[in-house]
């Protein structure tokens, strides 16, 4: 059992952490969201331009991280040594709301490079634990020495109001520390009460002790990786994307420029004075002379010339086509690094055939199947902690070399996914297989095949005979020489009485 004083030392520790990965994770949720400065201007353009595009992107960064989330989900989960998927996980899975829930926690490890899971019990339905998917910039997960999976503790820390929470998970207790948020402004006199209030304390609790005991007997937090290193940190795929987002953002930012400029064709005229008007005083008596005004010209469209040498120039306008030539490259740049399909960045599709469209998302499919594989690992860890929070060490222990069932990643039309599946059930796979690969839930496959037997019970006859007739049939093309001997060995055949 680990002291206050270690206890504090780890949530300091876990902590410091915590605040070195806030900076890259804020940058990116930024550029989702389409923040971000003008970058790689030149002195000159951003100094008369660049706030005027401060608040402009062209954003394909959302698009690049939400390709994956809308083909990662989770169908069902199925224990070592079972034939079907457990219900009793899908319905913690789906009370909890994780059906969607973990559609944010899949787009925050795409984008922040992890996220994570908690796993407790909760004491007024002990069969139903509280499970959430938790924000990669409010909790952090120690290993132990030499391990990527060996959870040595784990630390979620948040505001609330006017303070500061940390909860710190240890294998075999949970300790609860609070402090007041740190001033912004403070003056001389208080900095020396600031660096007392800015210590952890341990949080009232009323009749919960703190510590207070883990009886699951391991850290019931558990992260979600996105890309990961055997040593380095996991790495978001967005983050390869920003420089060319900034470079797409700049480009469009001249565009506009050169095209206001365009806009107004810039003339000039030669050998001619600059048109004059006179400047009356308040009798009406002329007291000089002003030039007139320019932008009068620009609006009116007129302009009187004098001189018999003046002449007109114009300045040839600039070539936009050559800036969204530009602009369509380094979109390809941005599918081509990030896997991401060009009818999805482009849109332009015309005259596209089937396989053509599933050729191009191949990219797409193998980036979703990596990372079903390492959310897959987190998330049977998950499953194994569902079930010791519930008191079940037994699926606890067969969860361990269990798995998770995805739906398709790959986006075919129902004719050719029934296609597919019509030549598996031919090759002998049972149903329950085929209804799982179509993307029915555990609880819909139970649901249809209980509807099944229903019909079953109804109309047996009829049923059967459609099942039959379903079976694939002999081989079609069978020659004379094998005819006769089969009709040979059917004539040799004595009559059963």
């Amino acid at each position: 059992m680990a002291t206050e004083a270690e206890a504090l030392r780890l949530v300091s520790l876990l902590e410091s952490e915590l605040i070195r990965r806030r900076g890259p994770i804020d940058t990116f949720n930024g550029y989702y969201r389409g923040d971000g400065r003008l970058k790689f201007a030149s002195e000159e353009f951003a100094k008369f331009h660049g706030d005027r595009y401060r608040d402009f992107s062209d954003n394909w960064v959302q698009v690049v991280a939400d390709a994956p989330v809308e083909r990662l989900v989770v169908t069902g989960f199925v224990a070592d040594g079972d034939l079907s998927a457990d219900k009793d996980l899908w319905k913690v899975w789906q009370v909890n709301g994780l059906d969607a829930d973990s559609q944010l926690g899949f787009l925050g490890a795409i984008t922040g490079a992890r996220t994570f899971v908690l796993v407790w019990g909760d004491p007024n339905d002990p069969d139903m634990p509280v499970v959430t998917f938790e924000d990669a910039t409010q909790c952090v997960v120690a290993y132990e020495a030499g391990s990527r999976r060996n959870r040595r503790a784990a630390l979620k820390r948040w505001q609330d109001g006017g303070d500061d929470y940390a909860t710190l998970y240890l294998r075999d207790e949970v300790w609860k520390f609070r402090r007041p948020l740190q001033r912004q402004d403070k003056s001389p006199q208080m900095a020396e009460v600031d660096e007392e209030l800015k210590r952890w304390q341990p949080r009232e609790m009323g009749d919960e002790p703190n510590p207070q005991p883990n009886p699951m007997g391991v850290v019931p937090m558990v992260e979600l990786p996105n890309k990961p290193m055997l040593v380095e940190d996991p790495i978001s795929d967005i983050a390869g994307v920003i420089a060319m987002q900034d470079a797409i953002n700049l480009i469009w930012a001249q565009l506009f420029t050169a095209s206001d400029a365009a806009s107004w064709p810039q003339r000039v005229i030669m050998g001619a004075e600059r048109p004059m008007i006179p400047k009356l005083n308040a009798a009406g008596e002329i007291i000089g002379k002003q030039p007139v005004d320019l932008e009068k010209f620009q609006i009116d469209r007129i302009a009187w010339i004098t001189g018999k040498d003046a002449r007109i120039a114009q300045w040839q306008a600039a070539n936009l086509a050559m800036y969204t030539g530009i602009i369509e490259v380094a979109v390809g740049h941005v599918a081509a690094q990030s896997r991401t399909p060009q009818h999805y960045l482009i849109g332009k599709m015309a005259n596209i055939g089937e396989g053509t469209l599933l050729a191009a998302e191949t990219g797409l499919v193998k980036r979703c199947d990596e990372k079903t594989l390492w959310f897959g690992q987190g998330l049977r860890e998950v499953a194994r902690l569902i079930a010791l929070a519930k008191g079940q060490d037994a699926k606890a222990d067969a969860m361990r070399s269990g798995r998770v069932l995805w739906a398709e990643t790959e986006s075919r039309s129902h004719a050719q996914l029934a296609d597919a599946l019509l030549k598996l059930k031919q090759l002998g796979f049972p149903f329950e297989w085929l209804a799982l690969r179509y993307g029915l839930t555990p609880t819909e496959v139970a649901t249809v095949i209980a509807m099944k037997d229903r019909e079953l019970e109804a109309d047996p006859v009829a049923e059967i005979t459609r099942m039959m007739a379903n079976q694939p049939g002999p081989p079609a093309d069978t020659g004379p020489e094998e005819q006769e001997e089969s009709e040979g060995e059917e004539a040799d055949r004595e009559p059963v009485a």
